[in-house]
């Protein structure tokens, strides 16, 4: 059999895969084979052979390279060992740690462990305490694991650092060289009542478009490659992290807070240097001309989306009165608004109604509320325009044919496809997607169905039938928001694909070309002259544009990982004070080991596992999402609504166990959280001592122990699913800034989380 290179995915349940890329199937790793390598070891391979499915599974032949970074977890003295038990459950092992090697650490404490000896066939791996973060009760622990855990770079060098403080405070002379003076345009920001940085300034004004009325819009984005310059620290840091990672109350930034939230965001009444795009819109919300140029801006006022969207409501209460002199732009902001909505609709755009949660959460980090995110006017006004610089941003570098970086979304796949369609139809619905779909279908479904109960289970289906939005320098469109040639270029701050689209547009400006400086591991560096050479450069330059697309979409998943790891923390904890409490809740999502409810009142979701669904055999059936018991008929299907009980919460494995509570069931509310699991921990206790009594009276009584127990176990077990009888956690799709919708993972019993 064939040998190939990839890097280890470890998977909670022992098992892994060896991750091949370019769209090559990954390959299947037995709890065996995991023993002697570790999660994101680099190894090559032997396929041994094909699973009944036709699919590759692997034995180890040479580890090429292991991972060097610290793994976070909790130290713990068992049997006089002292251990170190991974947070990341992908590892698979503890870590022996010797007498020596502790650093002074607690029992319980949360540590970074770098590995003395890894680990092997007959050995668990051997390590030494590097870090002690602190009690895993700490505020903010969370986020400290989740940073090291999911390895998000959160320490500028030192290199970065100096060269930061060297920067101004403030704007000289020379930095408004060449830039056209808006310093008295009233731009203004919008933005959430908890920002930070600001990094794009709007304004609008009525203009002739052609024969007919239509809008001059003026999008202003911060010029951050004004201060962050290709081959510097601070370039190289910003590359490392490629977007900033947002927690509830903590951000871990791109850019050094002296850019961030300094000299690089528009603030109020402060001087900044931008790059503008200036449109032309005419009545059809079409943009008719665009130009892009550096400019020197003065934001007018830092505004709120729920501001704006009282004053559009009511343009003679007392929040328009406060911003009069403003008023005539936000209308005109409105206006262009509902051109540019009239062009989404003729496009036939995707956008589903999903419903966005808030985590509010006390000093101490702790959540206080999970609250749905309302989406107004303001939201969708800021929204069409960064659209509308993205698109022409897009459209200028393709034009010019430049290499960089587009946001490419594709449509669904044939299977998804498929999936869909058996789903649609099992509903009784009679809509079709074609054999190459086009976004205006799944749209015209969506607006279709949207008076229907169960229009999130539909809304939700069409957006996992659509796969993740990335990076990459081959242009295919924009299936969601059906755009022929689409990027990111509003937000620089925060996104590094945005920095090198800024540097791209401003090296047009000049005439001139930008080179990508990127050192490529395997392809020496690119040579200079003329002729082949020229030839050979620019093959070099195209493999490092793809290789920083791959890098900045990687490192987005790990951003989008790392924020779904501390929510799911936050919300474990939420929940652990809620033990025994019942809710009223909604399927969200079926599979075959059971189903996973999202309840009405806190937002938060939780698996009832098949085993919880009474002694019934049900099948899973794919194409209508639903389970079905095979005696009496009953189906539980996406969107069904259930009452549970909360009767698990597993804060290590992120995980949150409901009960079902049928009609006619009562259980007591009135016990704390704290009560209720000590009395569950007795109730246990007083159980296993029963049977052992009765264990013992059977032995004396001439039975057989083994015959007592086996019939004990035949009546406490009940029939699982045909595809899967273990507990596991609900992939989760990864969405993007919606409708970029992200794929949800394969399913099977050797899934990948």
């Amino acid at each position: 059999m064939s040998e190939v290179e990839g890097t280890v995915q470890g998977h909670r349940d022992g098992h892994g895969f060896v991750i091949l890329g370019d769209g090559q199937p990954d390959i299947y790793l037995s709890p065996q084979e995991m023993r002697a390598v570790l999660h994101r070891d680099r190894v090559r391979v032997r396929v041994i052979r094909l699973d009944r499915k036709g699919r590759p599974e692997g034995r180890v032949v040479e580890i090429l390279e292991r991972r060097r970074t610290p793994i976070i977890g909790r130290l713990l003295l068992e049997s006089g060992s002292w251990i170190v038990a991974p947070e990341d459950r992908r590892f698979g092992q503890d870590i022996l740690i010797p007498k020596n090697g502790t650093a002074d650490a607690k029992t319980g404490q949360v540590v970074a462990v770098e590995l003395t000896e890894p680990p092997s066939l007959y050995s668990q791996p051997v390590g030494r305490v590097t870090e002690v973060l602190g009690d895993i009760d700490d505020p903010g622990m969370e986020i400290e694991i989740a940073v090291r855990k999911f390895e998000v770079p959160h320490r500028f060098s030192p290199e970065t650092l100096a060269q930061t403080a060297k920067l101004p405070d403030r704007l000289r002379a020379v930095d408004l060289r060449h830039r056209i003076d808006l310093r008295d345009v009233p731009l203004v920001t919008i933005d959430g009542e908890d920002a930070r940085d600001f990094d794009d300034a709007v304004y609008c004004e009525p203009a002739r478009v052609g024969r007919g009325k239509g809008w001059r819009l003026l999008v202003a984005i911060a010029d951050v490659s004004h201060y962050v310059r290709p081959g510097e620290a601070l370039d190289r840091d910003a590359y490392e992290r490629a977007t900033s990672v947002y927690f509830p109350r903590r951000v871990i930034p791109m850019l050094p807070e002296k850019l961030s939230n300094g000299l690089c965001s528009l603030n109020p009444q402060e001087d900044r240097l931008s790059l503008v795009c200036d449109m032309l819109i005419n009545a059809a919300g079409e943009v008719h001309a665009y130009q892009f140029f550096p400019a020197v801006i003065c934001s007018h006022a830092r505004l709120t989306y729920t501001e704006v969207a009282t004053i559009l409501g009511n343009t003679r209460g007392p929040e328009a009165e406060r911003r009069a002199e403003l008023l005539p732009h936000l209308l005109h902001l409105h206006e262009v608004y509902r051109g540019l909505l009239k062009q989404r609709a003729q496009r036939g755009a995707v956008d589903f109604e999903t419903t966005e949660t808030q985590i509010v959460c006390d000093e101490n980090g702790r959540i206080e509320k999970i609250v749905p995110r309302q989406r107004n006017d303001a939201h969708r006004l800021i929204e069409e325009a960064m659209l509308a610089a993205n698109v022409c941003a897009a459209d200028f570098i393709h034009t010019a044919r430049h290499p960089t970086l587009f946001r490419v979304h594709e449509g669904p796949t044939p299977e998804k496809r498929n999936t869909l369609q058996n789903y649609l139809r099992s509903l009784g619905l009679g809509f079709t997607v074609g054999e190459e779909p086009r976004p205006a279908e799944l749209q015209a479904i969506a607006l279709a169905t949207r008076d229907r109960p169960d229009a999130a289970a539909i809304h939700q289906m069409l957006l996992r039938s659509m796969q993740q939005a990335l990076y990459t320098p081959a242009n295919s469109g924009h299936f969601g928001l059906a755009y022929d040639a689409y990027t990111h270029f509003t937000s620089p701050i925060r996104r590094y694909p945005d920095l090198l689209i800024h540097r791209v547009i401003k090296a047009l400006l000049g005439r001139h070309r930008y080179h990508l400086e990127m050192k490529l591991e395997g392809l020496p560096p690119p040579p200079a002259g003329r002729g082949g050479k020229a030839a050979a450069a620019a093959a070099y330059e195209s493999a490092a544009w793809e290789a920083a697309g791959a890098h900045c979409s990687a490192n987005e998943r790990r951003a989008d990982e790392a924020s779904r790891d501390v929510e799911a923390w936050l919300k474990c904890k939420f929940m652990r004070e809620r033990l025994g409490e019942e809710f009223q809740g909604s399927i969200s999502a079926v599979t075959g080991f059971g189903l996973f409810v999202q309840l009405d009142e806190l937002y938060v979701e939780g698996l009832v596992h098949i085993t919880e669904l009474g002694g019934e055999y049900f099948r899973f059936d794919e194409a209508r999402q639903e389970l079905r018991g095979e005696r009496t008929g009953v189906r539980y299907a996406v969107g069904g609504r259930i009452r549970v009980q909360v009767s698990r919460v597993d804060l290590d494995g992120r995980k949150i166990d409901f009960r079902l509570v049928r009609e006619g069931e009562t259980v007591s509310r009135t016990a704390s959280g704290r009560e209720r699991a000590a009395g569950s921990a007795q109730a246990q206790l007083e159980a296993v001592q029963s049977r052992d009594r009765a264990a013992r009276r059977a032995a004396k009584e001439g039975r057989s122990g083994s015959k007592a127990a086996g019939r004990g176990a035949r009546g406490s077990a009940r029939p699982g699913a045909k595809a899967v009888a273990e507990k596991g956690a609900r992939p989760d799709p990864q969405q993007d800034a919606a409708p970029e919708v992200e794929s949800a993972p394969r399913k099977g019993r050797r899934t990948r989380r």
